[in-house]
């Protein structure tokens, strides 16, 4: 049986990593692979639950929602439930998961744009999914002009209560992924989303080329 395969996609708001995911998992689906995709926060039932209050709060709260640390803890308890019920199987069976965020950005919008620290964000996910990381991290990076005008385009009716935050959070998100990528060249794939679909699309195919060989 051929060996399962943890890939995920990593970025800012308006990279365009939900468009890769799909283009990606297609041409794997070409080459005959089993492939998974989901997205974090979600992927099964109990996860896609934490993402509805995650991302669009509690009625009645006034806005607050959470504290940067219960934030931080919902995120880990959706992706335990993510890891056991979904991941992990998956790539028991051989299959190829392709995630569309994982736990690089609980460390980047939680930690980097949160004020959290890395290890307290790294202790939650030892303990909540054993701390699996991706076989490979594509970071799919955008300049901030590109990411205005894609978000323009896609939230017509409005931005999340994470997306929504404001210049200074994203900044220091995006600092965060950066720093995030020098530190573990081994394990991060850095990608310039700035083009075209198809070219971003061909910069994927030639990162992951090494584990298709």
């Amino acid at each position: 049986m051929m060996q399962g395969r943890f890939i995920a996609l990593e970025g800012g708001e308006g990279a365009g990593k939900s468009t890769q995911a799909r283009l990606l998992a297609e041409a794997l689906r070409g080459l005959g692979l089993e492939v998974v995709t989901t997205r974090e926060p979600g992927g099964t039932p109990g996860a896609e639950a934490i993402r509805a209050l995650l991302l669009n709060g509690v009625e009645g709260d006034g806005g607050e929602s959470w504290n940067p640390r219960a934030e931080a803890l919902l995120f880990a308890a959706a992706r335990s439930d993510h890891v056991h019920r979904l991941i992990r199987p998956a790539l028991a069976r051989g299959a190829w998961v392709i995630c569309d965020r994982y736990l690089d950005s609980s460390r980047a919008y939680q930690g980097g744009g949160g004020g959290l620290s890395d290890s307290d964000i790294a202790a939650l996910h030892a303990i909540g999914s054993d701390g699996l990381l991706p076989d490979l991290t594509l970071l799919i990076e955008v300049t901030p002009a590109v990411a205005v005008q894609r978000l323009a385009l896609r939230d017509t009716d409005g931005s999340d209560r994470i997306g929504g935050r404001d210049a200074a959070y994203h900044a220091r998100v995006a600092s965060a992924f950066s720093a995030f990528a020098d530190a573990e060249p081994a394990r991060f794939a850095r990608v310039d989303g700035d083009g075209n679909p198809y070219d971003t699309q061909a910069q994927v195919l030639a990162a992951l080329a090494p584990l298709l060989g």
